[in-house]
């Protein structure tokens, strides 16, 4: 397993997981990617690639995996691939993959495929049309949240719970820009998953938003090491 870091222009694509035991298209693949700026880890087969799933200091939201692996492959390699990762897994081969595997997949790529065509993959898996709304389309506060607040307390109390909000954001954003400057994503994601959590109670409904994306995205956000132009 190979880690390779980002380079290229910054982008907020996908954070992807190269499974292929040949090593010419391993890096054909890799570099590819990582001049487009993505996060990418590297696995020369399926047992090393479960492995570092299980270990949990990477989280891909992309896996692209050869069809014809030695050991652990095919549909079996997919459904441990999905036991483990909520990641859309895309099969690559130089021949058609047999109907159960493409019908297990979410995506195939017949080798040899260009870079564009890679690339339109990925971006059509980032714009998938079922993603959360925009921060930015969602109110800062939930009406019915801060509704039943009133009901059950005065309005200084309400204002005082808001004013805690307020207060651990700011420090949990000095904590996201020094994780991000070590780039350590598994200590983003686990800043985003408190954030997301208690805003989320307390009905700040884009700090929440915002907390879901550190979560989930914490290694491409990471790669582009800028908490700003994440936000």
């Amino acid at each position: 397993m190979k880690t390779i870091p980002g380079m290229g222009e910054e982008r907020m694509y996908p954070a992807v997981l190269l499974i292929d035991d040949d090593l010419i298209s391993r890096e054909v693949i890799a570099t590819i990617l990582t001049l487009h700026g993505y996060t990418l880890h590297t696995a020369e087969s399926g047992e090393e690639a479960v492995a570092l799933l299980d270990r949990r200091d990477f989280e891909p939201q992309a896996v692209l995996v050869d069809v014809k692996l030695p050991g652990l492959n095919g549909v079996a390699l997919v459904e441990a691939l999905r036991s483990r990762s909520g990641a859309a897994v895309y099969a690559i081969s130089g021949s058609n993959p047999p109907e159960e595997l493409q019908a297990a997949v979410d995506g195939f790529l017949l080798k040899p495929f260009s870079p564009d065509t890679l690339q339109k993959l990925l971006d059509a898996h980032h714009r998938k049309p079922d993603e959360p709304a925009a921060t930015d389309d969602l109110p800062v506060l939930s009406a019915r949240i801060l509704g039943e607040f009133r009901q059950m307390m005065n309005e200084a109390a309400v204002r005082e719970i808001y004013a805690v909000v307020v207060g651990d954001l700011r420090g949990r954003i000095a904590a996201l820009e020094s994780a991000m400057a070590r780039r350590d994503a598994a200590e983003v994601r686990r800043i985003g998953h408190t954030i997301k959590g208690g805003c989320g109670m307390a009905g700040a409904l884009q700090a929440a938003r915002l907390g879901a994306r550190f979560e989930t995205e914490g290694d491409y956000l990471c790669n582009s090491g800028n908490l700003h132009a994440s936000l």
